[in-house]
Formats: structure tokens, C-alpha cells, sequence
């Protein structure tokens, strides 16, 4: 079920890979999605938002997580791209000894600094202690997170967008009954909803696992490639530390504005909660557009195709701004509707702070889609540092934005703060694609 993207016509390529990315991101939404709905609905409000309080912490260590793990495996992509089998396995092989150290790093940091990190965002006091079980117990299940998202990476780096998905799906349904069972019939409030997530998710890691190890001979690793590579790791860390850290600042961009809201009370932190929640199911498929851009131009560079670079973002650009426009209509016009799914009590105040949310994302999403996918586009090239300066602006434009929100005390104005930092990061990324382009031009000495 692998995917070699270095022939065939880019625009089919790049949709068939992304298709099923697109689903499994939105399976996996499912997991905070069923989360808030059931506890929106079973626990309460103001548990919602306890839930809420702490996604931004979550996208901090999760989203650099993620990135980290991404980024180890482009090597992956690429030594498969050029056809070097053995070194392929040997990335592979020291990904998984970089990803190791680092969940076991991360979960003792965060753990550990968790209560401090919670009074400094000004949670509100009748959401602390709810917030603060569910995170820790997120924090607590850190490795199997980083076990899914690296096997996932590595089968998408061999162009195998399928099988991540069809095991997400299993999760997230598994997620739903664990949800339902922990907070409805053992009524264990937030808690259970983290438990439900964690078991989840490391279900979905362990079948990776077995997929890989009966199914995929490419990846069955020989003693020698556990060995760790000095080399390697330096190339691996090169471009995953960028990614990772990439995530993180704009997690921090994000903090400031729950801090702005934490401000304004329970009820406003719910609706941007529930908004939060609309905007993330609609916008995975720019998530999807990037992960299959990574690999894409991941391969063809590995394999010095540098014209079919070019010819993916093209194809990637009309996917994309189509959605974009179609996506943004549905929003504006029924996108709070949606979030009946998650309010149970004082619906008439928090459905139009929704409102305000969803309509402020609708008319920016096209500054959204370049994003995601000229960063994982560069990233999948090699480039790591180029598009976490994108990420620096994004935290400039976020973060500027909450502040002025926090000091008006301004819902809007929370909610404009994404939208700002999008339009930030797109106008550089759009330079750095021209840039990156003409250097690549150099290094593989070709001219398109």
C-alpha cells in the first residue's frame, strides 16, 4: 500500500493522499470533539470549559510533539523517495530512539510544571481543579500519543495515508464508548474523558505497530539500525526541532488568548471552546493538504524532481482555495448551529459568542490554507527553520492582538487573534516559497 509520488500526475497524487488524511484528522478530532460534546452535555458547562481552559496547553505539548515526530521522519520520506532502502531503516530506527528520550523528557516536564503553568493563564477558579485533572492525565499518557503520531509519519513518509486512518477510526469510535462509559456510568466528570482519550489513542499506536511489524517487510528493522546514528540524529533534530517548535509558538500565541479570555469568565470561554471545536473539524482538510505536501515534495526532492515540486503546489493551490471558499459559506451561514452539539445550559448567552467566533474564521480561511501548506511544503523540502520564522510571526500577530483583546476586554477581539496571525505567517511564507524555490534550483543545479 505504498505510495511512490515521484511519477503520476501530482494533482491525483496529491488527492488521494490527501482524502484519507483528511478523515483521519477529522477521526481525530473526534477525540476532543467527543470529549467536549459528552461532557458539555453530561457534566456541565462549566466543565466544558475546563476542558476548554486547557487546549491550548494540550496543542503546546501535543502539537510540538506531533511536529517533532513529523519531522523526524522526512529523512524516511526522502531516502524512500531516492530508493536507499538500508538507510531508510536506519532512520526509522533512530527516530524512534529520538522519539523515546523525548517523551519520557516531556512527560516529567510537564507534569511536573503543570499547576503553575495554569494559575500563570489566569484559569478561573471554579474550573481549576477539573482543568487540572484533565490535563495531567493527558500529560501522563504523553508516550502514547508520540507512539502513534511516529508510526503514522513514518507509513505516510512511504506514502501510506490509509492505514493511519482506518486505525484512527477504530480509536476515535472506541473513544466515544470509553467517553460514555467513564462519565456516564462510573461519573468520573473530566477525568474519564482524558482516560477515554489516552486509552484511545494508544490502542491506535499499538495497531500501527502490529501493521507494521506482520505487513510492511520495508520496515522491519535489523539489529544495526537501532543503533543510534550521530549523523542521522543531527539531520533528524535539524528539522524536527524547527517543526516541533513550530507548533509551540504558535501554542503560545494561543495561550495568550485563553489568558484574555480566562479574564472575561466561564461563559465566553465555552463559546470559544465550542467555536474552536467547529473551526478544527472543517479546517483539517488544510491540515490534510499539508501532511500529503510534506511527503510529496519529501520524495521528489529525495528523488532531485524538483518540477514536480512546482507542479504539486499548483495542484495543492486549486484543492485547496476551492475548499477554502465552500468551506468558509457553510460557516457563515450554519456553522453555529453546530455547536448545539456542546451547549447544554445558558444557550442563549454563549450561542451568539459562537457566532462571532465561526464568522471571524470563515473569512480567513484562504490565508489558513497557505499556511499549512507552504510550511509542510518547505519542511518536506529539508527546510526547517525557514517555517518556524512563520510561526514567529504568527506569534507576533496572535500575540499582539490578545494582548489588545485582554486590555479591552474584548471577546472579538480574541477572536480576530488567529485570523491576524494567519495573515501574518501567509504573507512571509509566500516569500520564503519564492526563496526556497531558487535555492533548491542551486543545490540540485537544475532550472525549471
Amino acid at each position: 500500500m505504498h505510495t511512490d509520488m515521484t511519477y503520476g500526475k501530482p494533482m491525483k497524487i496529491i488527492l488521494n493522499f490527501t482524502i484519507p488524511v483528511f478523515i483521519g484528522s477529522v477521526f481525530q478530532q473526534f477525540y476532543n470533539m467527543m470529549d467536549a460534546i459528552i461532557v458539555g452535555k453530561f457534566v456541565g458547562t462549566k466543565a466544558l470549559a475546563a476542558v476548554g481552559a486547557t487546549g491550548t496547553i494540550m496543542f503546546l505539548i501535543l502539537g510540538f510533539l506531533m511536529g517533532l515526530t513529523a519531522g523526524f521522519t522526512v529523512l524516511t520520506a526522502q531516502k524512500f523517495g531516492a530508493g536507499k532502502m538500508n538507510e531508510m531503516r536506519q532512520s526509522v530506527g533512530n527516530a524512534a530512539v529520538l522519539s523515546l528520550i523525548v517523551s519520557v523528557a516531556m512527560t516529567a516536564v510537564s507534569m511536573v510544571g503543570m499547576r503553575a503553568l495554569l494559575h500563570l493563564m489566569n484559569t478561573p477558579e471554579d474550573i481549576f481543579k477539573d482543568a487540572y485533572s484533565y490535563i495531567m492525565i493527558i500529560c501522563g499518557g504523553i508516550f502514547a500519543q508520540v507512539l502513534y503520531n511516529l508510526l503514522a509519519s513514518i507509513l505516510r513518509a512511504l506514502g501510506n495515508s490509509k492505514i493511519p486512518l482506518y486505525f484512527l477510526i477504530l480509536a476515535a469510535l472506541l473513544n466515544i464508548v470509553l467517553d460514555l462509559l467513564f462519565i456516564i456510568v462510573f461519573k468520573m466528570g473530566v477525568a474519564g474523558a482524558a482516560w477515554a482519550t489516552v486509552i484511545s489513542q494508544g490502542v491506535s499506536g499499538l495497531l500501527c505497530f502490529i501493521y507494521i511489524a506482520k505487513a510492511v517487510p520495508e520496515l522491519r528493522l535489523r539489529r544495526d539500525d537501532w543503533r543510534f546514528r550521530k549523523n542521522l540524529a543531527v539531520h533528524q533534530i535539524g528539522v524536527g526541532i524547527p517543526m516541533g517548535l513550530q507548533y509551540s509558538i504558535t501554542a503560545i500565541g494561543t495561550m495568550m488568548v485563553q489568558s484574555a479570555l480566562n479574564i472575561l469568565g466561564s461563559y465566553p470561554v465555552a463559546a470559544f471552546t465550542a467555536g474552536n471545536k467547529i473551526e478544527n473539524l472543517f479546517t483539517q482538510a488544510f491540515v490534510a493538504l499539508g501532511t500529503a505536501m510534506a511527503t510529496y515534495n519529501a520524495q521528489n526532492i529525495g528523488a532531485g524532481r524538483l518540477d514536480r515540486v512546482r507542479e504539486g503546489f499548483r495542484a495543492s493551490h486549486i484543492i485547496g482555495i476551492i475548499y477554502a471558499v465552500a468551506a468558509g459559506a457553510v460557516l457563515l451561514t450554519a456553522g453555529k448551529y453546530l455547536s448545539y452539539l456542546f451547549i447544554s445550559d445558558n444557550i442563549g448567552q454563549i450561542i451568539p459568542m459562537v457566532d462571532t467566533y465561526v464568522k471571524c474564521v470563515a473569512i480567513f480561511l484562504i490565508p489558513l490554507y497557505l499556511v499549512n501548506v507552504l510550511r509542510n511544503g518547505i519542511q518536506g523540502m529539508g527546510y526547517g527553520f525557514l517555517p518556524m520564522m512563520a510561526g514567529v510571526a504568527e506569534l507576533v500577530g496572535r500575540g499582539a492582538t490578545a494582548v489588545a483583546a485582554a486590555m479591552r476586554k474584548s471577546y472579538l477581539g480574541a477572536c480576530l487573534a488567529s485570523p491576524v496571525a494567519w495573515i501574518f505567517a501567509a504573507a512571509l511564507l509566500i516569500l520564503m516559497y519564492h526563496f526556497v524555490m531558487k535555492d533548491m534550483q542551486k543545490k540540485l543545479g537544475v532550472r525549471l
